[in-house]
């Protein structure tokens, strides 16, 4: 049974977007997965997202992902939101994913925009409104260009809001300007997807946060984000100017890569990464031990 959520936070409102603990040969570590889950939700997380880009799910085969989320939902299901990726550049396969995420138990499900293959609005339209048909589960649309390579357009996000099933978007577009426009006229519950622009989408209607820094800092996102809400500006300000060698830190190369270092720093499960993704070097792990001592994270 998943938690407890209104329309306007259909998932919670802090939320991670969990890596996915290999072993030292690169099997798969269930184990680790429900030890993570449950750190995290005991530090303040209303939710997890599995198996997103966070989770190398281009390297992680269907079988795995699928056992994946029966294990979070094992670990944490009956006090957290587990929102289960299954966008891909195929909507067949996308389809094939949510339905075995439905019926794995996940309580919702994440789509992110096709990649590489770039295709128009309308294509966009037609794929996630394919895939919210497919399954029962509430969806958040992963808005997040730079990775690929097509934006969600404002009119395509409005009319995607029409169904009944789409009920979120993560926003990594890192543009405020649209994002404003697009809460305005869409009604979605809006996801900060970008940490750095955690407060600034807040600001202008976000509801919270997926999160990449929540591995280590979910107490200080959830301390901002109440701030925010009991209107104390200067509090929530500070805890974001506080966070911001953390924010600039966790993305100085890709954030799965420096998130496993961080938890291996810390002693939690994590393990290796997958091919391509490759583990820092002496001299980037170093750098991420100042950034993440200046935000005040303990290693």
């Amino acid at each position: 049974m998943a938690p407890t959520s209104t329309p306007q936070t259909p998932f919670g409102r802090v939320l991670t977007a969990m890596v996915t603990p290999f072993k030292a040969d690169g099997a798969l570590d269930l184990d680790g997965a429900q030890q993570l889950a449950a750190h995290l939700v005991d530090a303040g997380n209303d939710g997890l997202v599995i198996n997103g880009t966070t989770g190398e799910s281009p390297t992680v085969s269907d079988a795995e992902k699928n056992d994946l989320v029966r294990a979070v939902l094992d670990a944490v299901g009956d006090r957290a939101h587990v929102v289960a990726g299954v966008g891909t550049n195929d909507t067949r396969h996308s389809i094939e994913l949510a339905r075995a995420a439905e019926q794995a138990g996940a309580h919702g499900l994440l789509t992110v925009t096709p990649y590489y293959n770039k295709p128009p609005q309308e294509g966009l339209l037609r794929h996630f409104t394919a895939i919210a048909d497919s399954t029962g589960l509430p969806v958040m649309l992963y808005d997040i260009p730079g990775r690929s390579g097509v934006p969600i357009n404002t009119e395509t996000i409005v009319r995607l809001a029409e169904h009944p099933r789409i009920v979120a978007n993560k926003d990594a577009k890192g543009d405020l300007g649209r994002a404003s426009w697009a809460i305005a006229r869409s009604g979605l519950a809006w996801y900060s997807g970008d940490d750095m622009l955690n407060l600034p989408l807040l600001s202008v209607g976000a509801c919270g946060f997926v999160s990449v820094v929540g591995h280590v800092v979910t107490p200080e996102l959830r301390a901002m984000l109440e701030a925010h809400l009991t209107g104390d500006v200067q509090k929530a300000t500070e805890i974001h100017q506080k966070l911001l060698p953390v924010f600039t830190g966790m993305f100085r190369t890709q954030g799965v890569i420096t998130t496993k270092a961080a938890l291996a720093l810390q002693g939690r499960p994590a393990g290796p990464l997958r091919l391509p993704m490759v583990e820092l070097t002496p001299e980037e792990t170093a750098q991420l031990k100042t950034d993440l001592a200046a935000g005040g994270v303990q290693l």
